[in-house]
């Protein structure tokens, strides 16, 4: 698979042969290692050689830390500050990251990311150090340790805290990339720019000509008992398990295409106070743009209740973010604003994704993990009409317009 381009959003990488022993680099001396072990009370270990196989790294996970030893003269490269290895939790699993330009090893659990990173080790930036780390071409799983599943290995390390902030050429200046503030739209795979420009134009907006309080009618619907919002949210308050506050709309645009998990464009109506369960999005490119309002995403490294999250940004009217099928996959929406948010999300498979999992997978309000198939409560023609019907008829609703069917 070619992929040109991609450093950030969804860096290049060859999948893993179930119990594939050796493992090479795409390139020598650089990249990151991704794998789960299937017994979290043993040790994980694994090599990283030379070509010869005489020299190279061993790593060892356990339950208390990750230990790295040069081989093989078995000198330690101690990080003091690393008391975590592998976890009990279900669903963790593992990455261990070796950039030789930058002469730095790191681990973490979950996302390949700096902020789920558990080890850090920084050699001198020597000739001799270089040498040595580029010299590494392949990963060995010794047979003795078979509670270790290799997932895949991706080309290019681990080196910075990923931009959550899509932005278009004209809007990103030289500070912006020399500190890296916002992602540029060039950095994105193929198909999240495909999605990306779908959504972002200038035209693409709600409220336009022909309904200039889109906005406010909405806003109406969802406070006015009997008017379809109101009551669609009601309907839908044990859909997750946390009451009528974890709901939200899914306003469908188009048709299903079998190019993503249900319907690949949807407008999202987040009223205040309302958020989703914990979910990802079933290993699928996204690119989400907020039309109105403002939403809190928080980040979490796998999809697990006791994980805590790693992070969290606040999305305003007219951010775009991001989801590639290996980063962002799983988070929590919460509307803490006073009005609405409404977004609009699309979604797309990779090319190569071979299976197609129609689902989203999330956390329900006993902590089990549970399958959601993306639904449509509407297609947006038709909510449209109908909430300029409400709009116009105000302060009351008919009673034809709660029987609308969804």
């Amino acid at each position: 698979m070619t992929i040109a381009n991609e450093k950030y959003a969804y860096p290049k990488f060859i999948k893993v042969q179930r119990g594939q022993k050796r493992i090479p680099l795409i390139i020598h001396g650089q990249g990151v290692f991704v794998f789960e072990s299937n017994n979290s009370t043993l040790l994980t270990m694994f090599m990283l050689l030379d070509s010869k196989k005489k020299a190279g790294l061993t790593v060892t996970f356990r339950a208390d830390g990750v230990r790295v030893n040069t081989y093989p003269e078995l000198k330690p490269l101690v990080d003091s500050t690393n008391t975590r290895g592998l976890s009990k939790i279900p669903g963790a699993y593992y990455w261990f990251n070796i950039d030789a330009q930058n002469c730095r090893l790191a681990a973490g659990i979950g996302e390949t990311r700096i902020e789920t990173s558990v080890y850090h080790y920084q050699f001198e930036i020597t000739e001799e150090n270089k040498s040595f780390l580029e010299g590494i071409t392949a990963i060995l799983i010794p047979e003795i340790y078979s509670p270790i599943e290799a997932l895949r290995i991706l080309r290019d390390p681990i080196m910075k805290s990923l931009p959550m902030v899509v932005k278009n050429t004209n809007f990103i200046t030289m500070k912006d990339l020399a500190r890296m503030s916002y992602l540029p739209k060039s950095y994105l795979s193929q198909g999240l720019q495909k999605l990306h420009d779908c959504v972002a134009g200038n035209q693409f907006k709600l409220n336009d000509f022909e309904f200039p309080n889109f906005s406010k009618a909405i806003d109406y619907s969802i406070n006015t008992p009997g008017c379809w919002c109101y009551e669609r949210l009601k309907a839908k308050s044990d859909q997750f398990g946390g009451g009528i506050q974890e709901t939200y709309l899914r306003i469908t645009l188009g048709e299903n295409n079998g190019e993503s998990p249900g319907i690949p464009h949807i407008m999202e109506i987040w009223p205040s106070g309302h958020y989703s369960p914990v979910h990802n999005h079933g290993g699928a490119n996204a690119i989400i743009r907020v039309l109105r309002g403002e939403i809190d995403v928080s980040l979490y490294p796998f999809l697990s209740n006791e994980v805590d999250r790693f992070g969290h940004i606040l999305f305003k009217k007219g951010d775009v973010t991001w989801i590639s099928p290996s980063l962002n996959q799983v988070h929590k929406l919460q509307n803490y604003g006073k009005k609405a948010c409404i977004t609009i999300q699309c979604y797309m498979y990779d090319k190569s994704d071979m299976t197609h999992y129609d689902y989203f997978d999330y956390i329900d309000g006993k902590g089990m993990e549970q399958q959601f198939e993306p639904d449509s409560d509407m297609g947006f023609l038709q909510f449209k009409a109908m909430i300029h019907s409400e709009w116009k008829l105000r302060p009351r609703c008919l009673p034809f317009f709660y029987t609308v069917t969804v």
